[in-house]
């Protein structure tokens, strides 16, 4: 018994020990809501915490990271997609669960029960609108989608269930039929890589993550930065045995994720960083090691984490006119749509596409078929065909321009002296609660 007792006593202080304690605070920063999080570390803890973050809409502000590499904080300023401070008790009460890693409850995904498409290739004028016209055919309903186009490339997530039944699609012929459908339309008549298209009845834990991976997979990143291309610098610190990572670029919702999701699926550990945006710029940097300790060892590994991160930043840029569509849910709906918009010359550069209570909820941000602003004609002319009222125009055409940094090297790939908005990281390294106060 005596036995026992102790035993109990014992897993419960490894449980203490292993559940992150976070503190949310209002009251100690003017702009934004402070939440910190204290915990053992673990492989993709800052991931994890980052995710849940933008996962709810939530602007990091500014972020200080440390860790020993047994335990780690994590810092971040945020606020709602408003700009204020987070006031939403059930918003509150939703991030102190989520951070609590002993409750072990699967949290429920509305995409169980669907059928999963995973669809790259070579991105082209009209293609989302054969896409969907194939799906339509084949009596595939469309539940929820994203679709990412970098460099030339395109990935998407669709989530499908069948028309007439409402379940996910498990015939084996129609399955064969979906995949070899798509991929000729994906492969289209000058396709240099082959086009890749996956069905499964197993939901993606996390949809734009494994955009991120597919798009990695797929090489999107090859390409040499130009002068639109965010500021991306690599070096090492021999005193430390760290490699520094420094982004500089335009601030923009999910951007901290962006590249913390690409940084971890490439092996690498965050162990020290900072974060900071000054009005729409952004500033980060990274203090990393190799899985196994070590740092980045070489030129050729240095530009490739340089362009990895470049593509990262860019694939959710939003280029282009925010059309908003709702409307009520119809078979051939969305094959409708993006042809029209291919009909007037408009290509789709992302989009997100979601049904709810048998409406439609879709945003699409389609350039010219030069990358380019579209004529606000041209918008109108579609408004008017797709309706007046279902269609909106919700944001002017933006896009990511280079960034004038007075420090940054020439290139933006790097030179003899180290970019660091982290000299902070450097002078607190071990004693990061005094520039916690601090901000």
């Amino acid at each position: 018994m005596e036995w026992s007792g102790c035993l109990n006593e014992y897993e419960k202080l490894v449980i203490r020990m292993n559940t992150p304690r976070v503190e949310i605070d209002n009251a100690v920063c003017a702009s934004s809501t402070l939440v910190k999080i204290d915990s053992a570390q673990k492989d993709g803890i800052l991931l994890e915490a980052v995710q849940i973050l933008t996962d709810l809409n939530l602007s990091i502000k500014k972020a200080y990271i440390s860790s020993d590499g047994r335990w780690f904080m994590d810092v971040f300023h945020v606020t709602d997609q408003n700009g204020n401070k987070l006031t939403d008790e059930s918003v509150i009460s939703y991030l102190e669960q989520s951070f609590n890693t002993s409750n072990n409850t699967v949290k429920p995904n509305e995409l169980n029960g669907l059928t999963v498409l995973e669809l790259t290739g070579t991105d082209r004028l009209g293609l989302l609108s054969e896409v969907f016209a194939v799906l339509s055919d084949l009596q595939c309903n469309v539940v929820e989608s994203k679709v990412w186009t970098h460099n030339g490339r395109i990935a998407s997530l669709i989530y499908v269930k069948d028309i007439d039944s409402g379940c996910p699609i498990e015939d084996s012929l129609k399955i064969s039929k979906i995949e070899s459908r798509l991929r000729n339309v994906l492969k289209g008549d000058n396709d240099i890589r082959s086009a890749k298209t996956t069905v499964s009845s197993i939901a993606v834990t996390h949809t734009e993550r494994r955009l991120h991976q597919m798009m990695f997979a797929d090489r999107d990143y090859e390409k040499k930065p130009d002068d639109d291309s965010p500021i991306v610098t690599v070096q090492n610190w021999a005193e430390r045995g760290y490699s520094v990572v420094n982004v500089m670029c335009k601030d923009r919702p999910k951007l901290f994720f962006d590249v913390v999701c690409t940084l971890t699926d490439m092996q690498y550990v965050v162990f020290h960083g900072t974060i900071d945006t000054t009005g729409n710029q952004a500033q980060q940097e990274f203090y990393i090691r190799h899985s196994d300790g070590t740092p980045i060892s070489s030129e050729a590994e240095r530009q490739r984490v340089i362009q990895c991160l470049v593509a990262s930043v860019e694939r959710r840029a939003s280029e282009g006119v925010r059309l908003e569509l709702c409307t009520a849910d119809r078979q051939g709906l969305l094959s409708d749509v993006t042809r029209t918009f291919r009909e007037n010359g408009l290509n789709v550069a992302r989009a997100e596409i979601s049904t709810k209570d048998d409406m439609a909820h879709n945003i699409f941000y389609v350039t010219d078929t030069a990358g380019y602003q579209v004529s606000s004609r041209t918008i109108e002319e579609v408004r008017e065909r797709i309706g007046l009222d279902d269609l909106i125009v919700k944001d002017p055409p933006c896009s990511i321009p280079k960034v004038s940094w007075d420090d940054s090297p020439a290139g933006g790939v790097g030179g003899a002296v180290l970019v660091s908005l982290g000299s902070l990281v450097r002078r607190h390294l071990y004693s990061l609660s005094s520039i916690i106060h601090r901000a």
